[in-house]
Parts: C-alpha cells; structure tokens; sequence
C-alpha cells in the first residue's frame, strides 16, 4: 500500500515520474484565467486565518457542506471562524474520490507542512499550525505566489473597472509578477438582465459617451478596451449561457436596443440576435488586436431560487446544463473565419460530453496564424477532477494536438490555489507516461519533454504572447 499523497501522487509508473520530477515540477506557474483580487495582491494581505484562506468565498467547499448537512451558520452565515473550519474539517473527511481531498491536503502539504489529514478529530491540530504559519511574512499574498512560482497572473475585470491596483502594480518594482486585467464584458452584453439600463448608466459615465444606440455601446466598449490594453489586456473572457447565433441585420439590432432602453419585453430571438451581434463585433476587434477570446459556457446558474434570492450569485447554486447548440457554435466560427476575423479561441463547456464535439469543431478553423489557435480549453468547474482532466485531454489527444494545448488555470478565488497547477500536472504526467509504458508513443526524452513543458508552460506563454 502507498503512502497517502507521497511524493509520486498519482503517478503510476517510472516515466510519469521522471515526467513529472525532472520536467513538470519545475516549470513556472501562467494562471491565465482566475478571480483573485488584484487590491489584495497590491495591499499585500496577511489572512488571520485558514478559515478567511479556504472558505471566506469558495463554493465548492459550500456546495460539499451543504450536501453533509451542515447548518447555513456555518457556512456562509454568522458562526466564528474556527467553528466553519470545524465544520469543513468534518465534511471533508467524508469526501473520499473527490478533489477537494486532494486540493486541500495539497495545499496543507505545499504551504503549511502539514503530512496528516484533516478531519473532525485532527482539526485544532491543523487550525493552530495554520494560522500559526499564515503569520510569517512570505505567507502574505505576495508571499504565497512568489513560493508557487507564478509568473503572471490574469484577473477577471469589468469594462467599467478603472484598472487602478493593476496600474499600482505595474508600477511596484519590489513585485516582478506580471498582474493583468482580462476583459470580462458579460454585463454589456446580458440585455435580457433587469439591471441591464442600470448597468449602461455606469459604463455612459466611465467612458464619456452617450449610450443611446447599439454603435454607441461598442464605440464606448472599444475606448474601454484601449484603457484595458494600456495596462497590458491581452485576453477577453465570456460567460455564456451556451454559444448563440442569429443573424440580424443593423437594423434590427439597433430597434432591439431600443427596445430595451424603452423598457419593452423582448423575445428570446431578439436577444440571441443582439448577443450575436454584440459577440461578432468584439471578437472581430478582439481579432484587430491581437487578443484572445474566452469562451465559457454550458452552466446552469442559480437553480435554487430561495438561495440566491438570500445569498446572490456563486453562492454554490449553479449545475451542468445540457442544451448548448454546436450547430450554433461552428456558425459563430465560421462567420468569424469567413470575415477573415476569428481571433485566437479557446472553448470551455461545462459539460463533459462536449468534450468530442469541441475536439472536432476545432480542427475545422485551425490556420497557419498560429499553433492551436483554435483550443479546448481545460477540464473547468465541476470537471476539473482527475476523471475529468484525463478524459479532456484524452479526448483532445485523440481528435487533435495534445502538444498544442495550453495547459491549466485555477479559476479560483482562492491564493493557494495554484497547486491545481501540480495536481493537473501529475495527471498529464501519469497520462504520457501510461501511453509511453505501453508501447503507444517512444520512450524519447527530448520529445517528451517538449510535450511536457509546452503543455505546463511554454504553450501558453507563446499563445498569449506574455
């Protein structure tokens, strides 16, 4: 039997091993995608304790807590710290298969030294160490990813977010990691959401410009963009419902908007079309500069209604959705493609049986420009588990270029998050090295390692340009 989470951690054979050891482990850390606040970078905040650490906004420990059938007090409502970390200790304990077993003792391992396992009765034992270690100074913020081997980090930021923390960052000389904003324009584009007209007031008054038409909006959002790309933008994100297209002609588009500023109930075909609209021009603009677009889709949010009503939005609330149109994706594409105008794209879908349709959508708007400019992005959200992980990447492998791929993010909200980064590592590590032990690709080092550093690091670094 093997030592629980030793150093060869699901790594199954000599060649994962050397993979991982000699190769993987020491690649520095890209998170292109996550939603940490860059205010807490700048300000170099010292948590008081594990608790603020692990639970102060993370859903999935919520959504486990729940299901363990643990009082609301203890997990988003007025209980002290050390009882919700009690609470999550006795949950935790319970969440065999599951990879926040595996995230948090890697974290425990990674930052704190701890080679036990957390559980009801261990708890005090682990609060003290923690918070006890989270004192020392290179357990601030900066602290924690400068030791996790971070060279740059992408925020998720509003059009209307004035950049300020980032611009204070890049101007710091004593932080030498990269702190970008990423381009997140979902609430310019959401017209079906009852905020909407509130929201346009916000943006009308950050860039100056009357917002009485559809041309007006994206002339405001691409002024916008000049702001973001002046504190070193080079990545949008977006978070769909599922990937629409609807053709509509100018026209229409701007009779829809109006509609909406007047207040007027609009059908779900006019607000695909509008989202059509509104994404086909950003990602031509996206395309002119050079940016990559993000696109995440395939969630069902706030299910449970009573829940968000109390707590908000990613409160733990939301699950797969199984209606995403690939006929309406491969239009999207192709009308980009047509119009010479398809910027660098990676496609996220929550769910997993999309894995196969993405793996060959792709492979149809591949073009000289750029190696994987068309990419899969990785295992996300409720996928990003060990199963999940090795069946995208199989998937990928057997339907493109795994050694094209970009690799991993956190998509966390969480700093010591970025051992999700060891952890998908050892997986792709454990996956060569299976294939390579049967026979299924040579045993070449220099080969292999291009695979592996490409896919941990340098990948990425060439596809986005940092």
């Amino acid at each position: 039997m093997r030592k629980f989470m030793d150093d060869d951690f699901l790594l199954h054979s000599d060649v994962a091993k050397r993979l991982y050891h000699d190769i993987a482990s020491k690649m520095p850390i890209i998170d292109y995608h996550c939603h940490i606040d860059p205010k807490e970078i700048y300000e170099d905040v010292q948590f008081d304790n594990i608790t603020q650490v692990w639970l102060g906004g993370d859903h999935y420990k919520w959504r486990q807590m729940r299901s363990n059938g643990i009082d609301e007090k203890y997990i988003t409502g007025d209980a002290s710290d050390r009882e919700k970390f009690q609470k999550w200790a006795e949950t935790l304990e319970k969440a065999i298969g599951n990879p926040l077993y595996h995230w948090s003792h890697l974290e425990l391992k990674r930052y704190f030294g701890y080679e036990g396992h957390l559980c009801g009765e261990t708890a005090q034992e682990v609060w003290d160490l923690c918070n006890q270690r989270l004192q020392k100074k290179d357990m601030s913020v900066r602290g924690i990813i400068r030791q996790s081997n971070v060279e740059v980090i992408c925020t998720t930021d509003d059009p209307i977010d004035d950049l300020r923390w980032h611009h204070m960052l890049a101007e710091d000389d004593s932080f030498d990691v990269k702190v970008l904003p990423a381009w997140r324009p979902d609430k310019a584009m959401n017209i079906d959401k009852n905020d909407y007209v509130d929201y346009l007031r916000k943006l009308e008054a950050v860039s100056q410009i009357k917002l009485d038409s559809f041309k007006s909006l994206m002339n405001a959002l691409r002024l916008r963009m000049d702001h973001f790309e002046k504190h070193g933008c080079k990545v949008s994100d977006h978070g769909l419902d599922y990937v629409c297209f609807v053709e509509a002609s100018e026209e229409e588009i701007e009779s829809i908007f109006q509609k909406r500023l007047m207040g007027e109930r609009l059908t779900l075909n006019e607000i695909s079309a509008y989202k059509t609209a509104f994404m086909c021009a950003l990602a031509k603009e996206y395309h002119k500069r050079g940016w990559v677009m993000q696109l995440h889709y395939g969630a069902a949010r706030n299910l449970n209604q009573k829940m968000f009503e109390k707590l908000g939005q990613d409160t733990g609330y939301d699950a797969i959705s199984t209606y995403a149109p690939s006929s309406q994706l491969a239009s999207y594409l192709n009308a980009l493609a047509y119009d010479n105008c398809l910027p660098k794209t990676i496609l996220y879908s929550l769910n997993p049986n999309d894995n196969a349709m993405i793996g060959s959508l792709i492979g149809c708007f591949q073009d000289g420009s750029a190696a994987g400019k068309i990419q899969q992005g990785s295992a996300w959200w409720f996928n990003d588990h060990k199963t999940g992980m090795t069946e995208q990447m199989t998937s990928l492998a057997n339907l493109g270029l795994l050694g094209n791929f970009i690799g991993m993010l956190t998509d966390s909200r969480s700093f010591l998050s970025y051992t999700r980064h060891e952890y998908f590592r050892r997986i792709l590590c454990d996956l060569v090295g299976t294939w390579v032990e049967n026979g299924e690709y040579p045993d070449d080092e220099k080969a292999l390692e291009k695979i592996i550093k490409g896919i941990c690091y340098e990948n990425c670094k060439h596809y986005f340009n940092f």
